[in-house]
């Protein structure tokens, strides 16, 4: 009963702060995490009043299987963006992209923190430094998606956003592979190829291959319905049963390997939207279904977030430089690579202020990154500081730059512009 108590009050208090936060002009998502961050174990779970707030964060861990499903949705909804006949003219620019903005960031982190690891040796580790920036590649698709969703963003930014997006978790996976396999030879002295190589590139692999396999099945169940309905029920449970599948671990000739399930859910959603001609409708009926999930998503990753980092003075000021640098690394390396593939104007100038949020992929490489040791509880730390920064921020940075370059039409120009088709009317 207090689990149940504690969810519905928290999805209560996430849409009563979009209610407070409304004369900001704020997006939904960041007061989301803002409720959450009130109803989490440093607000009003200090109270120690069942059901009135998380008091600790073994009981936001309890709801750990609602936020895999709403991220699973998520990652289903950003796959179906990835249609063949729409990425005819962006596809190859958002592949150079999606690749380079994520290089970028690392080498920019790689520089900094390695830079600062000859300044402060005792306290940030080479090995602790070269983790950091694989996992700087990393972007958040969901909070992207939100934002989109919510002010129906149209446009030639939105129409690259999302295919980088989405493509970022493979970048990411691949770099912080290579990365973390480095940073353990130096910490033991002895490289392992298996780890920096062939494992990133099965998981990469057998997700898309999952993913392709449930989409091609869910196609072909969706044809015994003919009602709409159904229709909707069976995605619904598509969706969780894959999301469940990706979470399975398995041995190989002796080798631990895992699914993305950002990946395998991707690939779902785009064989689905390619090859089901219903998958227009359905979509649309299914983001209907998932929105308060997404919510209540968004509610929880607030009370997460590790308000405690703070009281650190060596996480906040490698948290800073990390944040700063991958905020330039990920803006610059769009920049460069959105010019590179001679992309519109708008595009070069405010795509890379779209893609700073970060959060879920960030954090489970945090966990691999426990095998370090003592620096792979730093590494944790100062991630959850700057996913605690880019989560409050980056929402807001994503509407102002889709507001700017016209994908998000402000709703003053809307009203203008329908007094002015009625006053054309009304003269017709």
């Amino acid at each position: 009963m207090s689990t149940l108590l504690s969810m519905t009050i928290a999805l209560f208090c996430g849409l009563m702060m979009t209610r407070v936060l409304k004369r900001f002009r704020l997006p939904d998502v960041t007061s989301y995490l803002m409720a959450g961050v009130l109803v989490g174990p440093y607000v009003l779970g200090r109270s120690g009043v069942p059901g009135l707030g998380f008091r600790s964060m073994s009981e936001i861990d309890v709801l750990g299987n609602v936020a895999n499903a709403a991220l699973g949705f998520i990652a289903f909804a950003i796959g179906s963006e990835f249609r063949l006949s729409e990425l005819k003219e962006t596809g190859k620019q958002a592949f150079v992209v999606g690749i380079l903005q994520g290089i970028a960031a690392m080498v920019f982190v790689d520089a900094a923190l390695i830079g600062l690891h000859y300044l402060i040796p005792d306290r940030l580790s080479l090995p602790a430094a070269i983790t950091l920036g694989a996992i700087a590649t990393a972007t958040a698709p969901a909070a992207t998606l939100m934002v989109v969703r919510q002010f129906k963003a149209k446009g030639k930014v939105t129409r690259i956003l999302l295919p980088v997006v989405a493509l970022d978790d493979a970048v990411g996976l691949v770099c912080f592979a290579a990365s973390f396999g480095i940073a353990q030879a130096l910490k033991s002295g002895e490289a392992d190829l298996q780890s920096i190589i062939l494992e990133p590139l099965i998981e990469i692999v057998m997700s898309c291959l999952l993913g392709a396999v449930m989409g091609f099945i869910l196609t072909e169940l969706e044809k015994l319905f003919h009602s709409n309905s159904n229709r909707l029920n069976l995605v619904i449970c598509f969706v969780v049963l894959t999301v469940a599948l990706s979470m399975v671990k398995f041995t190989l000739f002796g080798v631990d390997f895992s699914f993305s399930t950002l990946l395998v859910l991707m690939m779902l959603g785009t064989v689905f939207c390619n090859i089901c001609p219903l998958s227009f409708d359905l979509m649309e009926r299914a983001d209907k279904w998932t929105s308060p999930l997404f919510a209540l998503f968004f509610v929880l990753s607030g009370a997460e977030l590790e308000l405690s980092v703070f009281g650190d003075v060596l996480i906040v000021l490698v948290g800073i430089v990390y944040i700063l640098f991958r905020s330039a690394g990920k803006f610059l390396g769009t920049r460069w690579s959105t010019k590179l593939m001679h992309c519109d104007p708008e595009v070069q100038k405010y795509l890379g202020w779209t893609l700073l949020p970060q959060a879920g992929v960030a954090l489970g490489m945090c966990v691999t990154a426990q095998a370090l040791g003592a620096e792979g509880s730093l590494i944790r730390n100062i991630v959850l500081f700057s996913v605690l920064i880019y989560e409050l921020v980056g929402p807001m940075l994503t509407k102002w730059a889709l507001t700017k370059s016209g994908d998000i039409i402000p709703p003053a120009a809307v009203d203008r512009r329908e007094e002015k088709l009625k006053t054309l009317d009304a003269k017709g």
